[in-house]
Order: C-alpha cells, then sequence, then structure tokens
C-alpha cells in the first residue's frame, strides 16, 4: 500500500488520473511518500487528492547479483513511517530466497556481521548506525516455527512495533497473519523454471 500525495483535474465531471509506471514502481511502490500526477482535462477545476493506491511491482532477477543489487535498491529507497516500525514482509517458499533478500537490505544499512536465518531462535535484532542512518534498529523475524499471532508476543513484537526507528523484516506472514497490522510493504519471491526470481511488491 502506497501512500499518494498530489493533484487531480477535473473536466466536466469526469476525473483521469495516470501515475507514470516507471515513477510508480521506482517510489509509491517503496514508500516514498511523493508522487508526481499527470493532469488530464482542461485543468478548469483543480483540487487536492489524498489518498492510498494498491500498486504491485514485479521484477525479474536472474543471477545472484541481479538479487542482491535489486535488494540494496529497495532499502535505499525504503522510507521509514512517522508513526510506528515500518514492517516489511517477505513470502516465498522453502528456499527462494528470503533471508538472502534481508541479508543484502541488511549490509546495504551498513550490518557488518553475517546476518543467517533465525528459524530456530525466531528474532534477531541488529544495531545500525551513523548520522545519516534512516533506522536504528533491523530486526529479522522468521515465522516459520510458529503457529499462532499469538506466538509474536514473547518476541516482544507489540513493543517493536511502536518504535519508528525500527525496520522489521519478517519472513512467512501467513503463519501469524491474525495478528499482524498492514505491512509498509510486502514482498513476494517465486522461483521460475529456469532459476531466475521474480520479486513482487505490493
Amino acid at each position: 500500500m502506497a501512500v499518494v500525495d498530489g493533484s487531480i483535474a477535473a473536466a466536466a465531471g469526469t476525473l483521469a488520473v495516470v501515475i507514470p509506471v516507471k515513477e510508480a514502481a521506482d517510489k509509491s511502490a517503496i514508500g516514498l511518500r511523493q508522487v508526481r500526477l499527470r493532469l488530464f482535462g482542461d485543468g478548469r477545476r483543480t483540487f487536492t487528492f489524498s489518498g492510498t493506491i494498491d500498486f504491485t511491482m514485479e521484477k525479474t532477477v536472474n543471477t545472484l547479483a541481479e538479487f542482491e543489487s535489486e535488494a540494496t535498491r529497495f532499502a535505499d529507497l525504503l522510507t521509514r513511517n512517522q508513526e510506528g516500525a515500518t514492517l516489511v514482509t517477505l513470502r516465498g517458499e522453502l528456499g527462494v530466497g528470503k533471508t538472502a533478500f534481508t541479508k543484502a537490505v541488511a549490509r546495504s544499512l551498513g550490518v557488518e556481521e553475517i546476518v543467517n536465518s533465525p528459524t530456530f531462535v525466531l528474532e534477531k535484532i541488529y544495531l545500525l548506525g551513523g548520522p545519516t542512518a534512516k533506522f536504528k534498529r533491523l530486526i529479522h523475524i522468521d515465522a516459520y516455527r510458529l503457529e499462532k499471532g499469538g506466538d509474536l508476543a514473547p518476541l516482544g513484537f507489540d513493543r517493536l512495533m511502536q518504535d519508528a526507528e525500527n525496520l522489521i523484516l519478517l519472513e512467512w506472514p501467513e503463519k501469524v497473519a491474525d495478528v499482524l497490522p498492514v505491512p509498509t510493504m510486502k514482498i513476494s519471491l517465486t522461483v521460475q523454471d529456469d532459476d531466475s526470481r521474480i520479486i513482487s511488491y505490493g
């Protein structure tokens, strides 16, 4: 879900708005809040529009280098929420690359230690530093072994979600869907027959 602010023009009661595909894919779909709307109509009446737009972008990557580059691009464009943590969920079958995506995001954010899947410990917290850091903590949660949303409570999930300085990457969101708030971004990873990956943002 991406927030869009801009203007739309009305002519004879008809509204027509186009979001340029590249701009929307690179910005609104990954959380940047300002998107320029192209106006259609005679422009005699213009008024402010603020709302939400469902937008899904898909990117096909063929190599590990492309996969890591896309994860880095995602991290660079991601902006933090002003109210509460930034929650990113990652879906996909075993071995599709959810943890590899998280590793690349972590490296992009300055994490130097080894990032492994927290399948058995469930949660790992990495401190992020630097004067230009967008977040103070990266929280990596693997919900694969959980049976219900209530199992997130011992991890302090509600408390973590209240802190706007937290970036939370959560694998297997379907396991805990009954308690998850609406994520800032939903990422889905799919393996193709040629071993390429489709990364879907929505």
